[in-house]
């Protein structure tokens, strides 16, 4: 074998080295992994049932298996029923549940003025209301609104007004503003 070809393969071959490692970086990127999906919790579970927290006052408090696109009301009766004395006038019976979602069935303890004298003094329940209903409040817009619906589903409510500090959003100043304005069984 001549040894003139030697260098000319040597270089031939750390060309090819080099070529290797300078261009892998240039490869597609990976494909990303499949647990993405996982990030947003589902809304029911791959048989078609959603799971609900109930407390209060029902007759079985705990968690509550339903069909997907069942209402509160549903909940409520798979939960025995409420007890005697339970106050359903700040519960919407017919409010589709999700699953993960917690229905507190106050008593006879949540204050006697109700939802009638609430709507007729053109309060909002915080509880209860829609987004439409929360932005008829000052200083709260689509954004804010959805963010005390968010706060009140992953709470399972407010018990006092107060509660809303702990919202993104809201200050002892809006607070103020908002105190007035507002109401929670």
């Amino acid at each position: 074998m001549d040894r003139r070809w030697l260098p000319a393969g040597v270089l031939a071959l750390a060309s090819v080295v080099a070529g290797v490692w300078w261009g892998r970086g240039l490869a597609a990127p990976p494909a990303p992994a499949e647990p993405m999906a996982a990030a947003t919790p589902p809304t029911s579970s791959p048989s078609g049932d959603v799971v609900v927290h109930v407390s209060g006052w029902v007759n079985q408090p705990g968690l509550v298996t339903v069909p997907d696109g069942s209402r509160i009301g549903d909940v409520l009766a798979e939960a025995g029923g409420v007890r005697p004395g339970a106050t359903l006038d700040s519960v919407n019976l017919a409010q589709p549940v999700a699953d993960g979602q917690q229905v507190v069935v106050p008593g006879p303890d949540a204050p006697a003025s109700g939802i009638e004298s609430a709507v007729g003094d053109g309060l909002v329940h915080l509880n209860t209301a829609t987004a439409a209903d929360l932005e008829t409040l000052p200083g709260v817009g689509p954004v804010l609104a959805e963010r005390i619906i968010a706060h009140r589903e992953a709470r399972g409510g407010f018990a006092q007004v107060e509660d809303l500090l702990e919202v993104p959003g809201i200050g002892e100043a809006k607070l103020a503003d908002l105190r007035d304005a507002v109401v929670v069984p």
